[in-house]
């Protein structure tokens, strides 16, 4: 069993920037790895605090024996972050997912590659009761520090209850959780369940709320805990809308911890402002408009316009920009020109070194 070192657990539990890393693909499908090591090269150089790798934005098809790409995209970051030779803290996180021996087998793959956490996916295990999810996840963190994950059901995840998580909070070696469940009730089980486990100070608390950021990352959520007042708050986020614009989402994020150590009540109010001109965004980008079925097409094209990705190519063909994606984005682009970091990345061209 590895465990995260006390660096790493404070700059965890201190709140950060996480990218969820997308894939970058030639015109017939192949993996661009030049691209691929640049994009890790450029959320380092925006000041985000880790990375995810093998996770939804970096296609679950990269699983597929016939693709093969799920160790490669893996070494590929992990060997882009050796060789920055960081001096501060910096989180690698690969997506895990399956059924137990699958997730085992990841979980291993992935600490051979020296990553730090395992990002958890409990999607795909629909017919599973929820104390079978508890043993599996167990299992894996048995082998790598777990990073949950509440995935939303309109993309495979499923509805968990409050004594679920409950007693996945007090698994050892479950360090984090991200709460991607686009629900307000649900993410309320979820800060309740750990708020109230004998682990709350032990979990940290990421937004993958893609629609809810700001309001997310400002909230304390505050519970009676055996009589007396117990808060708990997202600290960071790991997100597929942070894999676009990062150095803004590293800037947003600091403002939002110095807004939070002051009381600023105009400042509050721009940020909540700021924050749905982010939701605003993130609906063009992730087209919930059709169920989702553009969101990795729509991170693309955003990488695609700054000159970060070749093209918006997904290893499915039907992965494709929806009707009309392509307008919305050009509308958010024109509509909140302060959020891009066009000229962070034409700097960062300019400075970059493979």
């Amino acid at each position: 069993m590895t465990h995260l070192s006390e660096k790493l657990k404070t700059h965890l539990h201190q709140g950060t920037v996480i990218p969820a890393h997308p894939l970058a693909l030639r015109a017939d499908r192949s993996l661009d790895e030049a691209k691929q090591r640049q994009l890790t090269r450029y959320y380092i150089s925006s000041g985000a605090g880790g990375i995810a790798v093998g996770v939804h934005s970096t296609q679950f098809e990269i699983r597929d024996p016939k693709i093969n790409l799920f160790e490669t995209v893996l070494r590929l970051a992990s060997k882009e972050v050796e060789k920055q030779h960081l001096d501060r803290p910096f989180l690698k996180i690969a997506g895990i997912c399956g059924p137990t021996d699958q997730a085992i087998a990841e979980a291993r793959l992935a600490s051979e590659y020296g990553y730090d956490m395992g990002l958890l996916s409990m999607g795909g295990l629909q017919g599973w009761s929820e104390s079978e999810i508890l043993e599996h996840v167990r299992k894996v963190a048995e082998i790598i520090p777990v990073f949950g994950f509440y995935l939303q059901p309109s993309v495979g995840g499923r509805i968990f209850s409050f004594n679920f998580w409950s007693r996945f909070a007090e698994i050892p070696n479950v360090e984090a959780i991200k709460c991607a469940s686009f629900n307000r009730y649900q993410t309320l089980d979820v800060m309740r369940a750990v708020a109230t486990s004998s682990r709350k100070d032990e979990i940290a608390m990421y937004t993958g709320n893609d629609d809810n950021i700001v309001a997310d990352l400002l909230t304390k959520y505050s519970f009676n805990v055996n009589g007396q007042t117990y808060e708990k708050e997202f600290v960071g986020g790991l997100l597929g809308h942070w894999a676009v614009w990062t150095q803004k989402a590293v800037a947003l994020l600091d403002e939002i911890k110095s807004f939070k150590s002051s009381s600023d009540g105009e400042g509050y109010q721009k940020l909540l402002t700021k924050g749905i001109a982010i939701t605003d965004v993130n609906a063009a980008m992730f087209d919930p408009a059709n169920s989702f079925h553009g969101c990795i097409p729509g991170i693309h094209e955003i990488l695609r316009r700054q000159g970060l990705l070749e093209g918006i190519w997904c290893l499915n063909p039907k992965e494709v920009l929806s009707p009309g994606q392509k307008e919305e984005l050009d509308r958010v682009y024109e509509s909140y020109p302060e959020l891009n970091d066009d000229d962070f990345v034409n700097s960062f061209f300019e400075n970059d070194k493979a």
